[in-house]
């Protein structure tokens, strides 16, 4: 199968994704005031996770390993939480940011899925795991609990804009409107989400939340 080449609006999405997630990785190793070679690795590893595992089931060349920018862009992001205080990247602020790189990630995951001929359900599917495989890596490797572990939503904003992606993908061709048109209301709705956790600290009902004791 001939690669289906991406536009430039998604490959500016991939770096942005890649940048943000990379310095999450770069900040978590700062605050375990872990050593520059630790905090390189982290943000690899978060920036490149989850396109990584993309790629490798719908039978893509990995991304980062054809395009030496990727590996650059994390380096540098560790760069910057190295030379600067981790109070910088505390608080809501950089949830925010972190929040627009998970519905980033997610709108490219699904889209280039798209691209190669996957079918709708995996394809969207694919872009929850853009979005989110890096952060549970980066998890795992720091021994601590996984945000996808907790009520918050997180996973749910980046199924959303993966489903609007590919539904929207879909009915834009059929309709004969670009694709950029569904993947900014796509990135939107799922930054909104986002966002909206964030600011109101919504979550999902646990298992067995509000029965009452038998």
């Amino acid at each position: 199968m001939t690669p289906t080449v991406l536009t430039p609006i998604l490959d500016w999405l991939d770096i942005a994704g890649i940048a943000l997630f990379a310095l999450s990785g770069a900040v978590l190793a700062a605050r375990l005031r872990q050593t520059f070679v630790t905090m390189g690795f982290f943000a690899l590893v978060t920036g490149v996770g989850g396109g990584t595992v993309r790629d490798l089931l719908i039978g893509a060349p990995v991304f980062w390993i054809t395009d030496a920018w990727v590996a650059a862009v994390c380096l540098g992001t560790a760069l910057i939480a190295w030379f600067t205080p981790v109070q910088w990247w505390e608080g809501k602020g950089f949830a925010y940011a972190d929040g627009a790189g998970l519905a980033a990630y997610a709108v490219l995951g699904s889209a280039k899925a798209v691209a190669y001929g996957i079918p709708p359900m995996p394809a969207a599917l694919m872009g929850v795991i853009t979005g989110c495989v890096g952060g549970i890596i980066r998890d795992v490797v720091a021994g601590r609990p996984s945000i996808i572990m907790s009520p918050e939503l997180y996973v749910t904003p980046a199924a959303l804009a993966s489903s609007l992606t590919v539904g929207g993908v879909l009915a834009a061709r059929m309709a004969g409107l670009p694709d950029g048109l569904a993947w900014s209301i796509a990135f939107a709705c799922g930054f909104a989400l986002r966002s909206a956790a964030i600011r109101w600290e919504w979550g999902l009902p646990s298992y067995g939340e509000g029965r009452e004791e038998a």
